[in-house]
C-alpha cells in the first residue's frame, strides 16, 4: 500500500470530463464551419478569417453577431449554437464545485454516518486509510497536514484537515456517527488524547464507535489492555489498544499458513532482537495449536519446534513463557544466545528449517544479512522472512504481481514481510482483546460440555466461533465486559504476568472466588436472564429456540444443579481465560472473603445489553 490502491479512484469523473471536452470541441469546429458558410451567402458583409474565429468564440457567450439576423443557418451552426451553451453551461458548474470543493467535502464528513475515522499523519495512519477506502469503507481522514488536490483525487477522501486530538475537528469528521475510530498519530500521548476526546463525543450513543488506539510500544500496550479490561464495565465504549507487530504476526499466518506433509516435526527459526520475534513467536505458538485442535482424528498434527536465536534468548525465553505460559504445550521452544552473526557461523543452519525468520532491531542490517548468506536460502526447506518497516517499496518490488516483480525472491525462498502493510487489516484489528477474549470463553464452554457428553453440534452453540450466531458471540462480549464488575466484587485486578512466580494463578485469587463461587455464579446467572429477557427470550418448557423460549429462565434457586454448576464453570475459569491472553488476576484486599460488591442499579452499567449476557450466554444453544 505504498502508491495508489488499485480500484481507489474512479473513471466515471475523468470520462464525463472527456465528454464535455467533446462537446467543446465539436462546438468550435462545427460554429467555424457554419459561419464560413453563413457569411459566404452574404457577400454584402465584408468579413475575414478572424471575423468567422471572433463570432464563433462569441458562441460560448451566447452573443454571436450574425445570429441576431433571422435564419436559416446553416445545419453546423445550428448544432454548435446549442452546443456551444451547453459546455458553457458545464464549465460554470464544473468550476463552481472546484471553487467549493473543500466546502463541500467539509460538509459531507461532518455529515457522513456509519464510516471510519482515521486520525493521524503517520505513514501507518496513511496505509491504514487506503486499506479500508479500498475494501469499499466510507473513510474521513483527520490530519493536522493539508491534503492536496491532487490527493484528494487520487485518494478519493474526505478529509479534515486540524488538530485530532481536538473535539471540535473530531466532530467535523462526523465522529459521533462514526462506526470506528482509529487513532494512529505518531505519539502516544496524543492518541490518548484522541480516544478521550472519542469518548466525549460519543458517550451518549445508543451503539457507540469502536475506538482503535495504536501504542508503540508492545509492553504498555499490554498494560494498557489490562487497565481497560478492569475499566469496561464502568463504560459502554468499545476500546481497545493494538501494537502493529501483534496484528501484523496475526495476519502472518494467514498469508502464510505453516504446514507439513512428511510427518517429522515442524522445524521453525527466529533469530534477532527486534520487536517482531515475541509477536512471531506467540503467533507460531497459536497457529499450531489451532492446527493441533482442529486435526481431525486418527490425523495427529506433527509437534513443532522453534529454536530461538538472540544474545538474549534465555531470557526473551523465560519471559515469553511466564506471560504465555500455553508455549509450552503448544510447541517446544530453545534459546541459543547467539547475535546474527553467530548463527551463520554456528552452523545451526545445517540443521534445516522449515522457515526462518530473521528480525533484527536494525531492519537494514536483517535484509543485508538475508541478501548476502546464500546458506540462508538453501537451509531452509521454505522462507526466509525479514519483517521490513520502512521498507514496504521494495518488500513491493520483490513480491508484485507477475508484470510489476522487479526483484528475484530466490524461487519463493526469501520474503520480505511488510509489517505495517499486513498490519492494516481492519478485521484483525477489530479481533480486540475483547474478541479474543469471548473467543476463549466459548473455547472453554464447549470443552465443558464436551466433557459433559454434549457432541458438537446438538446445540446452536454446540459449533466453532466462526459458525456461533452473533446473538450468542455479543454475548460472551458482554461476559468479557462484565470483568471488571467481578474483579471488583473479588478485590482484584488484571495485570500483565510477570516475574518468576507468574507461572501459577495468585492463590489469593483463586481462593477468593472459591469462597464466593456461589455468590458470583448466581449473579452470573441473574446477569443472563438480563440479557435473555432484553432479546425477548421468556421462560418456557421444552426450549424453543423459535418462539424464543428457555427453561432456565427462572430464579437461581430454581434452576437443576447441572445447570447452576456450568455457571459455576465459568467463574472459575476466568484465571485461565486471562492467562491465555497473557494477563493473571491479582488479589489487592487481604480479606479472603473480599470486599462486597457495589449495589447494582437498575440501567446500570451491569444492565446494559453490552455488560451483560455471555458465556451464560451460551445457554442460549
Amino acid at each position: 500500500m505504498t502508491g495508489p490502491v488499485p480500484g481507489a479512484y474512479r473513471p466515471a469523473g475523468r470520462s464525463l470530463r472527456a465528454v464535455f471536452a467533446v462537446i467543446g470541441l465539436l462546438a468550435l469546429v462545427l460554429g467555424f464551419i457554419g459561419f464560413e458558410r453563413l457569411l459566404r451567402a452574404e457577400p454584402d458583409t465584408g468579413h475575414d478569417l478572424y471575423d468567422v474565429i471572433y463570432y464563433d468564440l462569441q458562441l460560448f457567450v451566447l452573443g454571436a453577431e450574425p445570429l441576431q439576423e433571422p435564419g436559416p443557418y446553416p445545419w453546423q451552426l445550428q448544432v454548435a449554437r446549442f452546443a456551444a451553451p451547453l459546455f458553457t453551461l458545464l464549465a460554470v458548474v464544473e468550476a463552481s464545485r472546484l471553487l467549493l470543493a473543500a466546502e463541500i467535502r467539509r460538509l459531507r464528513a461532518r455529515r457522513a454516518r456509519g464510516h471510519a475515522v482515521v486520525c493521524g499523519d503517520s505513514q501507518f495512519a496513511h496505509m491504514l486509510a487506503d486499506r479500508l477506502f479500498s475494501e469499499g469503507e466510507r473513510v474521513v481522514v483527520v490530519r493536522a497536514e493539508p491534503f492536496g488536490p491532487l490527493e484528494y483525487r487520487r485518494h478519493r477522501y474526505l478529509g479534515v484537515t486540524g488538530d485530532p486530538t481536538s473535539p471540535e475537528v473530531l466532530r467535523g469528521a462526523g465522529l459521533p456517527h462514526a462506526r470506528t475510530v482509529y487513532a494512529c498519530t505518531d505519539d502516544d500521548d496524543r492518541n490518548h488524547a484522541i480516544a478521550n476526546a472519542a469518548s466525549r463525543l460519543i458517550q451518549d450513543r445508543r451503539q457507540p464507535a469502536r475506538v482503535y488506539v495504536q501504542v508503540h510500544d508492545p509492553e504498555m500496550c499490554l498494560s494498557l489492555q489490562a487497565r481497560r479490561l478492569g475499566a469496561a464495565g464502568s463504560s459502554r465504549l468499545r476500546l481497545d489498544y493494538f501494537h502493529v507487530d501483534d496484528v501484523a504476526a496475526r495476519a502472518l499466518y494467514r498469508h502464510h499458513p505453516l504446514t507439513s506433509t512428511t510427518g517429522r516435526p515442524v522445524r521453525v527459526l527466529i533469530a534477532g532482537r527486534g520487536s517482531f520475534r515475541r509477536a512471531a513467536l506467540v503467533a507460531t505458538a497459536r497457529h499450531w495449536q489451532l492446527r493441533q485442535a482442529e486435526a481431525p482424528a486418527g490425523r495427529p498434527v506433527p509437534p513443532l519446534h522453534v529454536d530461538l536465536v538472540a544474545p538474549d534468548a534465555t531470557a526473551e525465553l523465560a519471559l515469553a513463557t511466564t506471560r504465555h505460559p500455553f508455549l509450552p504445550t503448544a510447541c517446544e521452544v530453545r534459546a541459543y544466545d547467539l547475535d546474527l552473526d553467530g548463527l551463520v557461523d554456528s552452523g545451526m543452519l545445517r540443521r534445516g528449517y522449515d522457515r526462518l525468520y530473521v528480525c533484527a532491531v536494525d531492519e537494514r542490517n536483517g535484509l543485508q544479512l538475508a541478501l548476502d548468506n546464500p546458506e540462508l536460502w538453501q537451509r531452509a526447506e521454505s522462507t526466509v522472512f525479514v519483517p521490513v518497516y520502512r521498507q514496504a517499496a521494495l518488500a513491493a518490488a520483490f513480491h508484485g504481481d507477475r508484470r510489476h516483480d522487479l526483484l528475484d525472491e530466490v524461487h519463493g525462498r526469501l520474503q520480505l514481510y511488510p509489517v505495517l502493510t499486513r498490519a492494516c487489516d481492519a478485521e484483525l484489528i477489530a479481533e480486540d482483546l475483547t474478541e479474543r477474549l469471548a473467543r476463549q470463553i466459548h473455547d472453554k464452554y464447549l470443552q465443558s460440555q464436551e466433557r459433559a457428553g454434549v457432541r458438537r453440534g446438538d446445540t446452536p452453540a454446540m459449533v466453532d466461533w466462526a459458525r456461533l450466531p452473533e446473538s450468542l458471540r455479543r454475548a460472551n462480549r458482554a461476559h468479557v465486559q462484565d470483568i471488571a464488575a467481578k474483579l471488583l466484587s473479588l478485590g482484584c485486578v488484571v495485570a500483565p504476568r510477570h516475574g518468576p512466580t507468574a507461572g501459577a494463578a495468585d492463590p489469593d485469587a483463586v481462593r477468593a472466588i472459591d469462597d464466593r463461587i456461589d455468590e458470583l455464579a448466581q449473579l452470573e446467572h441473574e446477569r443472563w436472564c438480563r440479557e435473555r429477557r432484553g432479546e425477548d427470550w421468556v421462560y418456557g418448557e421444552p426450549r424453543d429456540d423459535t418462539r424464543r423460549r428457555h427453561p432456565a429462565l427462572r430464579p437461581w434457586d430454581e434452576l437443576p444443579w447441572d445447570v447452576q454448576e456450568t455457571n459455576r464453570d465459568e467463574i472459575r475459569a476466568l484465571p485461565e481465560v486471562l492467562s491465555d491472553a497473557g494477563f493473571e488476576m491479582i488479589r489487592l484486599t487481604p480479606d479472603p472473603t473480599g470486599p462486597p460488591g457495589p449495589p447494582r442499579q437498575a440501567g446500570g452499567p451491569e444492565d446494559s445489553p453490552r455488560a451483560s449476557g455471555d458465556a451464560s450466554g451460551e445457554r442460549i444453544v
